[in-house]
């Protein structure tokens, strides 16, 4: 080639170095943020925007200036609510009938979101939005909570793009079962050390919104703050209980009556609204003894004090909101999944896993730890009659499909869009209008189709009518309920709920008035325009109508997937839905990981033999060879001077097998072993130190079925959170070697249905 002539250019045309860019989307211009405050067993008259006198001002000042809704519902229970919520459909529609803990396999129980109702963070993420979870999920079913997932079913499976926290529907406030996207963490502190879950929940919202804003200037967001309060355990610190000493001594009665006062003269609750009774079977105030009376003040101020906390945490939130200059356009919205819970009992619970071990509360044992109630040594919960007041005007409480379960707060904030701010919404709404109203608030539509899948209808109705104009129609004319074979129907104005008492919690098997067979239900019936409360029943006045309800909810409950409906699992237990990967009889764990999930552990309840291999230092060996779960409820195997322990902590006591001299160095091989009777409630424990048994105990009543409701992970070689034992103080790291530990079991004998469903109950 000669100088003159210009190169060649070889594979390279103009048409190919146009610039295509890529169509990333874009919200709409203007479209707010939108910021979802769950709360957790929270009643109707909880907050101080409705009626309550404990101190709630930050969501006090929500609805000041915004709205608050009086005639909101949810669906009486956690995981179901939720679903309905990322939804915009009816709960027994998306799959989750039930807790996500029980996965069934019949279509409205199979605790799985279907691809044909994409969530509402995938659909916002669509649009463009920043998706972000923080607290409490509940929406994964059991055999999929694992470190090996699958991961479909968790926050970033449906949508979001972050998550901190858990996913179980409970939590110990000072040492929950933390998850961050999609592996199991440590907390990030102690508890000696003032770690607080809430207080973590509010520290990582912040962070993740103030990440989000510094990388992407302006970007709307979705953010979803779910808190584990106030479900039980009720764990807060002295200092914000104290403010409540002496406050409750009048009783759960004269409270309630205080409460409903406060709601006529505010307007919570219409003129002619009549308090419901208090249930025959739960007893008054005036029937305790002074000692009753002194520990169930106590469980009360310990809660008030939990929901003061809660809202500073939600009120450190909306500071950082507005300090970026985001408040004002960030469409809030607050509610509870449901009513206030009941799963106390009549006297409350120190430990609230004795109940699912088949122990029964104890007012003495409350007693004893009356100085630390809601402390670092109980897992409390308060009386049903605290949870019965908590509804005030209402009946009953979580679970059923009265009112007192299903009707919670609602309130919603949003700068310059409300109409008349400060004024009471008294539209009927139910937590399938809140995707609607959202999707409405920014400017994108429900699509009809997400990854090829045809969507299938959106049950709710947009409330934006509401917001705009206090006085706007009825949107939302027809509703069911369904929750353990309690059932009711909404339709323009009227409202139908049958009697029907559900099994799970035993207090309420044996003192609960009302019918226990479907055969025998009675329906009542409400005029819910003239009868806020659903006090006085109509049904032998209008009973052609009371008939055009209940074929009314059959149809709803066709067209739902209700059907087959059940108060307590236990004709529909042959339709369980067993993980795929379980971890069999027989397991084998190495450090080195992560914590291993209590469901990636064989069951120890029907007999089981553990064994240890590890290296040890003669009288020199200390700490924890491998723990799971805590002095509540769980086991570990450590060594103190030398000296091997087995200690299983059960929710009312504790079993220990020791060494009865130092381990000798080297490697050395641990063995526990427990075997059972035939009805599995006597057996043996014992313990082996190179095949020599150095220790036995006879053990009388059975081994628990679930050790934490917020499921535990086992750790090899250290422990956290709290110790299973006081003889070692975590993280007790191991000063030999562990090997690894071998857990064999001869395959656990089937849990009973009542067992699962209990454990299910508490655990939300």
């Amino acid at each position: 080639m000669s100088a003159a002539e210009p190169p060649q250019q070889i594979g390279f045309t103009v048409a190919e170095s146009t610039p295509r860019f890529p169509h990333d989307p874009k919200p709409p211009s203007g479209a707010p943020n939108v910021l979802a405050i769950v709360l957790d067993d929270t009643g109707f008259g909880h907050l101080g925007s409705f009626g309550s006198d404990i101190a709630t001002p930050h969501l006090d000042a929500l609805a000041t200036n915004g709205a608050a809704f009086n005639r909101f519902h949810v669906t009486s229970l956690c995981s179901p609510t939720r679903a309905s919520f990322f939804t915009g459909r009816n709960h027994h529609a998306v799959g989750m009938g039930f807790l996500a803990d029980i996965p069934l396999a019949y279509p409205g129980y199979t605790a799985r979101l279907p691809r044909s109702a994409a969530a509402l963070p995938r659909v916002l993420r669509d649009a463009g939005y920043s998706t972000m979870a923080v607290g409490k999920w509940h929406l994964t079913p059991r055999g999929q909570r694992s470190a090996a997932g699958p991961f479909e079913t968790w926050p970033l499976g449906i949508g979001f793009e972050r998550h901190y926290g858990f996913l179980q529907g409970d939590a110990n406030q000072w040492a929950p079962n933390l998850v961050c996207d999609n592996r199991y963490i440590e907390a990030p502190r102690r508890p000696e050390e003032g770690y607080h879950l809430s207080e973590d929940l509010a520290d990582q919202a912040i962070r993740m919104v103030r990440d989000q804003q510094h990388g992407a200037p302006g970007k709307p967001f979705f953010l979803y703050f779910a808190l584990g309060a106030m479900h039980a355990p009720h764990h807060v610190a002295p200092e914000w209980v104290e403010p409540y000493r002496g406050r409750f001594d009048r009783g759960w009665d004269e409270w309630r009556q205080a409460i409903f006062a406060r709601q006529v003269e505010e307007g919570v609750v219409p003129p002619g609204t009549v308090l419901t009774d208090r249930p025959e079977w739960v007893q008054g105030w005036n029937e305790l003894s002074a000692d009753e009376r002194r520990m169930h003040a106590r469980e009360q101020e310990v809660f008030a004090g939990f929901l003061t906390h809660t809202d500073a945490q939600i009120g450190r939130l909306l500071a950082a909101l507005d300090a970026i200059g985001h408040l004002e356009n960030t469409l809030v919205m607050v509610f509870s999944d449901n009513g206030a819970s009941a799963e106390g009992g009549k006297d409350g619970s120190v430990n609230e896993h004795r109940f699912t071990a088949h122990v029964r509360e104890s007012m003495d044992d409350n007693l004893a730890a009356y100085d630390d109630w809601g402390g670092f040594s109980t897992y409390n919960h308060y009386s049903w009659a605290w949870a019965w007041a908590g509804n005030t005007p209402h009946k009953l409480w979580k679970r059923y499909t009265w009112l007192g379960g299903t009707r919670t707060p609602l309130i919603v904030h949003w700068p310059g869009r409300i109409a008349k701010p400060g004024t009471v919404r008294s539209q009927f709404a139910h937590v399938i209008d809140l995707m609607p109203t959202i999707l409405a608030a920014t400017g994108i539509e429900a699509p009809d189709l997400v990854d090829g899948v045809a969507q299938q209808r959106v049950d709710g109705a947009s409330l934006l009518p509401a917001l705009e104009d206090p006085a706007a129609g009825e949107v939302h004319h027809t509703q069911y309920f369904e929750m353990l074979g309690s059932r009711s129907i909404f339709h323009e104005g009227w409202k139908a709920t049958t009697n029907h008492i559900s099994s799970g919690v035993l207090d309420e098997e044996e003192l609960a008035t009302g019918s226990r067979r479907f055969d025998e239900d009675r329906w009542e019936l409400f005029n819910l325009g003239e009868d806020f409360s659903e006090a006085v029943d109509r049904a032998d006045d209008e009973p052609e109508r009371l008939r055009a309800l209940t074929e009314l909810w059959t149809t709803e409950a066709e067209r739902n997937q209700v059907f087959p409906v059940s108060d307590g699992m236990l004709d529909r237990f042959a339709g369980m839905i067993f993980p795929l990967w379980p971890p069999g009889p027989s397991q084998t764990y190495r450090p080195g990981g992560g914590p291993v999930h209590d469901e990636s552990v064989p069951l120890l309840w029907g007999g089981f033999r553990m064994t240890a291999e590890i290296d040890a230092a003669g009288a020199q060996t200390d700490g924890v060879v491998c723990a799971m779960g805590d002095r509540f409820g769980g086991y570990a195997l450590y060594v103190v001077e030398g000296v091997p322990t087995f200690t299983f902590a059960r929710a009312a006591d504790a079993l220990h097998v020791s060494g009865d001299t130092p381990l000798d160095v080297g490697r050395r091989t641990l063995v526990v072993a427990y075997t059972i009777g035939h009805d599995a409630t006597e057996g043996r424990m014992e313990l082996f130190v190179d095949d020599r048994l150095t220790d036995s105990i006879e053990v009388t009543g059975m081994l628990p079925l679930a050790l934490q409701h917020g499921g535990a992970g086992l750790r090899l070689g250290y422990d956290s959170g709290f110790a299973v034992s006081s003889r070692y103080a975590p993280p007790a790291t191991f000063s030999g070697v562990v090997h690894f530990v071998k857990i064999d079991t001869p395959g656990a004998p089937t849990p009973r249905p009542a067992d699962e469903v209990r454990a299910a109950l508490h655990a939300d």
